[in-house]
């Protein structure tokens, strides 16, 4: 009986390890997209990383609030400036990493005092995108997005 405290101290010290490993290897990451939509048009930016036109976004830094990560992302990409408050429109999972997730805001108050410099190494195209006419190479989550803002249609858990 003297080592019933030392095993519980090693399932104690093991259990911790595995909740510290399990911390570490799951952690979750967030994102923010914007849909800057006024009088029927949208703002699309294109990557320097990856083909198609998407709506702006990035993700949330250290220290960094959800609101001040959308605000920062859309002057960064768009060169936009909101001027009412977005509203939160669905949290997606993303697709590349199950842990990984999209908050999506709808902007309809917001104005563009200049454009952005670009191209950036990040951003490479910006634009002002009639609804009903965007580029034949607009992301498939891009218009996903798009037709649950203005068609109403069901908000998937997946971007």
């Amino acid at each position: 009986m003297a080592r019933l405290p030392q095993a519980n101290a090693f399932r104690r010290l093991f259990h911790r390890a595995l909740m510290m490993h399990g911390r570490l290897s799951r952690s979750m990451t967030l994102g923010v997209r914007a849909a800057l939509l006024k009088d029927d048009h949208v703002i699309l930016v294109r990557h320097s990383y990856t083909p198609g036109w998407y709506l702006p976004g990035g993700g949330v830094e250290a220290g960094e609030s959800v609101h001040e990560a959308l605000v920062r992302e859309i002057g960064e990409e768009t060169g936009a400036v909101l001027a009412g408050p977005p509203q939160l429109f669905g949290i997606y999972r993303a697709p590349v990493h199950r842990r990984d997730h999209v908050a999506l805001f709808v902007c309809r108050d917001w104005h563009q005092p200049a454009p952005p410099h670009l191209p950036t190494a990040e951003i490479v195209d910006c634009w002002l995108f009639a609804v009903n006419d965007l580029p034949p190479d607009t992301t498939p989550g891009t218009l996903t997005r798009l037709a649950e803002i203005l068609s109403g249609n069901p908000i998937a858990p997946d971007w």
